[in-house]
């Protein structure tokens, strides 16, 4: 399946939130199917990823909630399409690699946690995607940065096969994979329980399990929901 060749032509820019947890396949069906309509894929992950990049270069701990919305308002953050996915540059700089390593990740979750962190995360993000035609994937996006998104999707997967998925997408194996399990484990816990704007799953958000399913399968079923939007 050649999903990402043709553009889909739309009559209307829609406003697209996919949310679930660490592995489930967020960000690679939310860049597809952005590539696919011609949409804007904004990533609230790499956003949080740049904050705790900057607290790890400026030595801020990841508990300081005013030192961190001290950074964040000195912070810019921008999102470049390419073929192979967004391009992140903080401040003006290339960061997209980096931003993927375990330490950036690990701190990206622990600083998601601070209601002022993600209070000034969110107006940034209504910003970029107010016009529509966007697709955007984080935790909270449809109950919160966009509850009125002309679709929500809520991408799920058993624990265990994300945690494989995990350790395959940053090609772990051995002792190391026990402690990125665990990581992973932590990291459900804490956008589950945290005060602000916890994961969950909207109300009228679609529901889609990826256990059992390819990604050209997820992303099949996805376009099939933004179609019926369309119509």
């Amino acid at each position: 399946m050649n999903a990402d060749s043709n553009s889909t032509p739309t009559s209307r820019k829609l406003i697209i939130a996919i949310d679930g947890p660490a592995g489930a396949g967020k960000s690679t069906i939310a860049s597809r199917l952005a590539r696919k309509l011609g949409y804007v894929n904004l990533e609230s992950g790499a956003m949080y990823r740049a904050l705790a990049l900057k607290a790890i270069e400026r030595d801020a701990s990841f508990d300081d909630e005013s030192a961190l919305v001290k950074l964040a308002e000195k912070l810019r953050i921008e999102l470049e399409p390419t073929i192979g996915g967004n391009r992140t540059l903080m401040d003006g700089r290339d960061v997209s690699s980096r931003i993927r390593e375990r330490d950036v990740s690990e701190g990206a979750s622990r600083v998601s946690v601070h209601p002022l962190v993600r209070e000034w995360m969110v107006a940034h993000q209504r910003a970029m995607g107010a016009g529509g035609g966007v697709v955007m994937e984080g935790r909270d996006i449809g109950t919160k940065v966009f509850p009125d998104a002309d679709l929500k999707i809520f991408l799920d997967a058993d624990p265990v096969v994300r945690e494989q998925r995990r350790m395959a997408q940053q090609k772990i194996k051995g002792d190391v994979a026990a402690s990125v399990a665990a990581e992973l484990r932590e990291r459900d816990r804490r956008d589950r329980t945290r005060a602000a704007s916890p994961l969950k799953a909207a109300a009228d958000a679609v529901l889609i399990n990826s256990s059992s399913l390819s990604e050209d399968q997820v992303l099949a079923q996805v376009e099939e929901l933004v179609s019926q939007k369309q119509k």
